[in-house]
């Protein structure tokens, strides 16, 4: 395979990375796995390193030494400045003869985007956290810094979990209503009390990262109808809406059939209470807006948006969702 505009495609998420070569045709020629990328704990070059092992494997699968472009959308490259730092990073590894980085929710969000002649709509990401961005056919975009509380986000499955330690914890001590999160939680984990949970978590017995596991309590609290539960999660629905809605608003899409993409594990697990609550207030909000859940993977959206790069034809596009397509079948 010649390079001419052949693609590398990379998806980097926190905890795993795809990687696809894809061939000027659109054939994908060479694919491989890695570990997570997460360059604010390591450093940039380490963690570059973790894709440089995915990317060898992708490249001796194909036959190749380099690529047209690289396409790489990345966690943790929330701001601009990130995003200018790892494409540079990934110039000096000369994967590619262009490199385009962006963060990893354009991935997701261009892989639910179906219309390949004229992509355009809005996606929202909820795993660990939340991300929402936007793009048109004409280059522009919309996005938040998406890096937390300093920035004015709340939720994802990480919220969602400490919203519900918090509410379980004051019914505790009376300081707040009652709710079954008060049993329920600590009960994941075989303890008798909030007081006992907390003292687990404080002192390290349970580790920080089994948090996100009390997400899933919090939605069956929920389902079974208790109040502080539900609120809990109509305020994830409104949080996604809100985020929708304003990158919506900044593509000027609110007056148009465009696309809003639901992602990520909590909103893809398809909660029928976030899920219904979410609908009904984009018909309030964006009555013409056409929500879906995105069930392409994202290193489908890394390939189209180097496939958009270069200028490649949709028939292109169409051969590489075709792969993707047969693979999850």
């Amino acid at each position: 395979m010649g390079v001419g505009t052949s693609v590398l495609a990379i998806d980097a998420g926190n905890s795993k990375t795809d990687v696809a070569v894809v061939a000027t045709d659109g054939t994908v020629v060479g694919a491989a796995r890695g570990g997570g990328f997460q360059p604010p704990q390591i450093g940039v070059e380490p963690a570059v390193d973790i894709l440089a092992d995915a990317v060898t494997r992708a490249f001796t699968e194909a036959g190749v030494a380099s690529v047209g472009h690289v396409s790489a959308c990345l966690a943790n490259a929330d701001l601009p400045v990130e995003e200018r730092e790892l494409a540079e990073a990934l110039r000096r590894r000369a994967w590619g003869a262009s490199v385009d980085v962006r963060n990893d929710t354009f991935a997701i969000l261009r892989a639910g985007l179906l219309e390949d002649a004229e992509p355009r709509g809005v996606a929202v990401v909820c795993g660990a956290g939340i991300n929402c961005v936007g793009m048109l056919p004409d280059g522009r975009t919309a996005r938040f810094p998406a890096i937390g509380r300093i920035s004015g986000d709340w939720g994802g499955g990480g919220g969602l979990a400490e919203e519900a330690l918090w509410f379980a914890a004051r019914a505790e001590d009376g300081r707040g209503e009652a709710t079954a999160l008060r049993e329920m939680l600590p009960a994941h984990f075989g303890l008798e009390s909030m007081y006992a949970l907390i003292e687990a978590l404080h002192l390290g017995r349970i580790a920080p990262v089994r948090r996100h596991e009390l997400t899933p309590v919090l939605f069956a609290a929920a389902a079974a109808g208790d109040a502080v539960a539900r609120s809990v999660v109509d305020r994830m629905a409104d949080e996604v809406v809100a985020m929708s809605t304003v990158a919506l608003d900044r593509l000027d899409l609110l007056d148009e059939a465009a696309p809003v993409l639901l992602g990520g594990s909590v909103l893809a697990a398809r909660h029928p209470q976030l899920d219904d609550r979410i609908r009904a207030l984009l018909d309030e909000r964006a009555p013409k807006a056409v929500p879906r859940v995105v069930a392409e993977r994202p290193v489908l959206g890394a390939a189209l948006l180097g496939l958009d790069q270069v200028g490649a034809p949709t028939e292109v596009h169409a051969r590489v969702r075709a792969h993707y397509e047969a693979a999850a079948s």
